[in-house]
């Protein structure tokens, strides 16, 4: 550990998913250099590892108040997190937020909110750096630990307080870690359909932006992907309804 680190704010943060769609937490450790401790944490009912993972990193830049007088140094095993901040946004808004592929950016809103938090402590920028996950870093062990309590529903006792009663030891932090190099994207099949099921309804959208829309914010609201027409009535089946349900073309 170099002397620095002692006079930048620290943050783990870390995401965590049952299901992939399913019930998501996500966590955060900040340790300033006056040497103030404080741990966040929260939940979700239906989301995904990434939403999540992105939600650890805004919180915890949310918890600093702006202007910051420390450099900001944030460790994430979230090579998602790190690529998109650092590299993928910049392209994303030149394509008026789409992808590579010309398909809409996935988690926009998340991406905005963490783009005006970097904006919000400017002068002040952000070190982003991977750690390795489950390689003993205290501080990811712990945000993992918080993360995937509240993915699991249970409660957790968040720390805030000083340094020197923390019992983890934040400042036990990992060697500079490279990235992991990505893996060459594998095309893959595109979908039937997307099916929604809201206020007795069942849809059928021929892209996933209709179906988004469509379910976003509604309580109860179910939706699934189907590869083929087959798999259409397995899906209402999966549901619970009869498989000759009719189904709205969007």
């Amino acid at each position: 550990m170099k002397k620095s680190d002692f006079k930048s704010t620290i943050i783990f943060t870390d995401g965590a998913c049952t299901g992939n769609p399913g019930p998501g937490g996500w966590a955060a450790i900040l340790v300033n250099p006056e040497g103030q401790v404080l741990e966040l944490g929260g939940k979700a009912a239906e989301t995904t590892n990434n939403r999540m993972e992105l939600m650890g990193a805004i919180k915890a830049l949310k918890a600093i108040r702006a202007p910051h007088p420390h450099p900001i140094v944030v460790y994430t095993d979230s090579t998602y997190v790190i690529r998109g901040i650092t590299e993928w946004i910049w392209a994303w808004r030149s394509r008026g937020w789409k992808n590579a592929e010309g398909n809409d950016v996935s988690n926009r809103e998340l991406w905005e909110d963490l783009s005006r938090e970097l904006t919000r402590l400017k002068p002040q920028t952000i070190d982003w750096k991977y750690v390795r996950g489950h390689t003993g870093v205290p501080g990811n062990e712990r945000v993992d630990e918080i993360a995937v309590a509240y993915a699991n529903g249970k409660w957790v006792e968040l720390y805030k307080g000083t340094l020197i009663q923390y019992g983890v030891a934040i400042y036990d932090l990992p060697e500079n870690q490279d990235l992991p190099e990505m893996r060459p994207r594998e095309k893959k099949a595109a979908a039937h359909s997307y099916l929604s099921y809201q206020g007795g309804v069942v849809r059928r959208h021929h892209n996933w932006a209709g179906c988004e829309r469509r379910v976003k914010g509604q309580s109860g609201a179910k939706f699934k992907k189907a590869m083929s027409a087959a798999e259409e009535p397995e899906i209402l089946k999966g549901w619970g309804l009869n498989v000759k349900t009719p189904i709205v073309d969007d």
